[in-house]
């Protein structure tokens, strides 16, 4: 049998009324991961301070817990074996709550690092599973919309996420911020086990599936593009924060709202873009990765007022925003029979670049300053795009 995950028939659909339901509620899923994951963004500065470390060596939050994510995430078939996908979905959500609640805690990076660790193994397993569940969920006509809205969760997280917990810092303490993190996942757990059916799997997944996937030329494709992108993202968007209380001397607040006014682009990104990448992933594809290195490449000569700050971060907010939807989507489409392995590829990939991407950054900024760490991720970007125009999802069909 070459499908690598042998999902076994799908669920009989929900009832009309409720359709959507299971597809809302893995939203919420990826919304509380990927908060949680980028919290440190919006607190690098007082998590820093709090802490007695610097901005570089806080940002290896984000580091440590995208490693231990990309280690796991390309084996979650095999890992997780024959489990039902929802019940092992509730478990890591679990999981993924306690380690916000050991962040919370912490009194040192070390224990901070644990946390993060923690959060790795959760995030490695969940979005190992959460991107491979929209075929499951939803039929041929609705799934461009059922893998846009269970994206969505990764750019409201930008809208609500990182801004609310910025706010919440600002009112209390960085420490209420990763509470609030810890409270979202005990109640996304809640709503997974009361929203999701029963996902089982007919067979266990194995390695092969993996190299099988990866001997696809459009996955490799993928694959390479999406390691660009990220690292671009991850190396200039980690230190966001330091780049204009620095370069553009924006208060708490102003930034807040500048995060905000990102995360509300993300959002529209996502919508615009995923509907596009069911139809033509390369087109979808290529337009968020010009806009991510137009606006990194950007930002540097941008800092001398609030209103270019904000257009830059609009075009990086809304080419962003597109980015999960749009590559994995370039997955799915290049190898349709291992779409659970694929996802798990994909997953690793991105989980992987986050962490190198954040810690090139470090180097970067604490070596040649903030301005550098910019040009870098347009740089890394650019790469990708360059991977995009030249390759195609499938090679015997124009995307």
């Amino acid at each position: 049998m070459t499908n690598a995950e042998a999902l076994a028939p799908p669920t009989p659909a929900p009832p009309t009324a409720h359709r959507w339901t299971p597809v809302l509620a893995v939203a919420l899923a990826t919304f509380t991961v990927v908060s949680s994951e980028m919290m440190p963004v919006g607190l690098l500065t007082p998590m820093s301070r709090s802490l007695g470390v610097s901005d570089g060596t806080t940002g290896l939050s984000l580091t440590v817990t995208g490693l231990i994510a990309a280690a796991l995430s390309p084996f979650t078939p095999v890992l997780v074996g024959r489990r039902d996908r929802r019940t092992v979905l509730i478990a890591f959500m679990l999981l993924l709550g306690l380690a916000n609640a050991i962040s919370a805690l912490a009194p040192d990076f070390l224990v901070l690092a644990l946390g993060r660790v923690l959060l790795g193994a959760a995030m490695g397993i969940v979005w190992g599973l959460a991107a491979s569940l929209g075929p499951r969920l939803a039929d041929g006509p609705r799934l461009a919309l059922a893998m846009t809205l269970i994206f969505s969760g990764v750019s409201i997280a930008s809208v609500l996420g990182v801004p609310l917990g910025t706010y919440l810092a600002a009112l209390l303490d960085w420490r209420a911020a990763f509470w609030a993190l810890a409270l979202l996942g005990a109640l996304s757990a809640a709503v997974l086990a009361a929203a999701l059916p029963a996902l089982p799997v007919a067979e266990r997944g194995r390695l092969g599936g993996l190299t099988d996937a990866l001997r696809n030329r459009g996955v490799a494709a993928g694959t390479a593009i999406t390691a660009f992108v990220v690292l671009g993202h991850f190396a200039g968007y980690t230190y966001v924060r330091p780049v204009l209380e620095t370069d553009a001397g924006l208060s708490s607040g102003v930034l807040a709202s500048c995060l905000l006014v990102y995360g509300l682009a993300g959002v529209a990104g996502n919508f615009t873009l995923g509907p596009l990448a069911g139809r033509r992933p390369r087109a979808a594809v290529t337009l968020a990765l010009s806009g991510v290195s137009l606006a990194a490449a950007l930002l540097p000569s941008a800092t001398g007022r609030v209103t270019t700050v904000l257009l830059a971060l609009v075009v990086w907010g809304a080419s962003y925003g597109g980015v999960s939807v749009s590559t994995q989507t370039w997955f799915r489409t290049a190898d349709p029979d291992r779409i659970e392995a694929s996802a798990a590829v994909w997953a690793g990939v991105f989980n992987a670049s986050i962490a190198l991407g954040s810690l090139a950054g470090g180097v970067v900024v604490d070596r040649a300053g903030n301005h550098a760490v910019l040009y870098t991720a347009a740089a890394l970007t650019a790469a990708g795009l360059l991977t995009a125009v030249l390759t195609r999802p499938r090679g015997d069909a124009v995307s």
